[in-house]
């Protein structure tokens, strides 16, 4: 099974850069109609989806770092 429209758009998003505060957001509403906290709930479950990860392993694994790096801060 593959992933649906709005996660491959998620994978997407993360791949683009913003300018500004706010831009990401902006976009988050924009594109996909969620709320930004919504969108990093979808984001997290994504993240540890192999699918996600066949789909576009480097942008996975660094997204993956990320949040690893952030929880060891904690």
């Amino acid at each position: 099974m593959e992933l649906g429209r709005r996660e491959l758009h998620i994978l997407a998003l993360e791949r683009r850069s913003f300018s500004g505060p706010g831009a990401k957001e902006r976009t988050i509403r924009e594109e996909l109609g969620l709320a930004p906290v919504r969108y990093y709930q979808l984001l997290n479950a994504l993240l540890d989806d192999p699918r996600a990860l066949a789909a576009d392993p480097v942008t996975v694994n660094r997204l993956r770092r990320v949040r690893e790096s952030r929880r060891s801060e904690r």
